[in-house]
């Protein structure tokens, strides 16, 4: 093998490597943009995984959009039809819907709370003429950014145990606030508990 030739080898060797290299940062960028929350509500991919002990690893589904302090608006993409975007302050709390919560490290409906999404369904279908906001919020464990994610998995499970018992998913907005919204601000379990909800709130369409 001629000097020229190994020259020839070693040089492209270097290029496919600075190339794969300039790939990889790429894509880490492109999640880190997807999740900041920036911009108007999308649907896409989100990270694979930011570590914080209030959660499951890893979400799938778009999340952006400023909706308040630290909150992601949610867009559509997650399997219930096409959601409407919205402006959270226009959204204010009502007696009919009531709140429910989740285990800790857990983003599933619990048993004990279906009958009061049952309640929160056949209300929403008695008053057609409302738009639902969801709200998905998490204890203070964990980085800001796990818990938005988090909060953006529970408030998509109560929306797809609404849109499972009749309510139209054209109607349903959800947001997540992550850790932001506290409803109680102890260092305890009993306060952790009541901050790990999905909360519900509407306004005329």
């Amino acid at each position: 093998m001629t000097r020229r030739t190994w020259q020839l080898m070693v040089g492209s060797l270097l290029v496919c490597a600075v190339a794969a290299g300039c790939a990889r940062t790429a894509t880490t960028s492109d999640s880190m943009f997807e999740s900041s929350g920036a911009s108007a509500a999308v649907s896409g991919k989100g990270p694979g995984g930011v570590g914080g002990p209030d959660g499951q690893g890893g979400w799938t589904g778009g999340a952006g959009g400023a909706g308040g302090t630290g909150g992601f608006v949610a867009g559509g993409g997650y399997g219930v039809g096409n959601m409407p975007r919205v402006n959270p302050k226009e959204f204010v709390a009502s007696a009919g819907l009531r709140d429910i919560h989740f285990d800790f490290d857990r983003y599933t409906v619990r048993p004990e709370d279906t009958s009061i999404l049952d309640a929160n369904a056949e209300w929403l279908k008695q008053n057609a003429g409302v738009i639902v906001l969801v709200e998905g919020h998490a204890d203070e464990r964990g980085t800001s950014e796990y818990n938005l994610a988090l909060g953006d998995r529970r408030a998509r499970a109560a929306v797809n145990y609404l849109v499972a018992q009749g309510v139209q998913a054209n109607r349903i907005a959800m947001i997540s606030y992550g850790e932001s919204r506290p409803v109680c601000r102890e260092a305890s379990e009993d306060c952790w508990s009541r901050n790990r909800r999905a909360h519900f709130s509407v306004k005329q369409k």
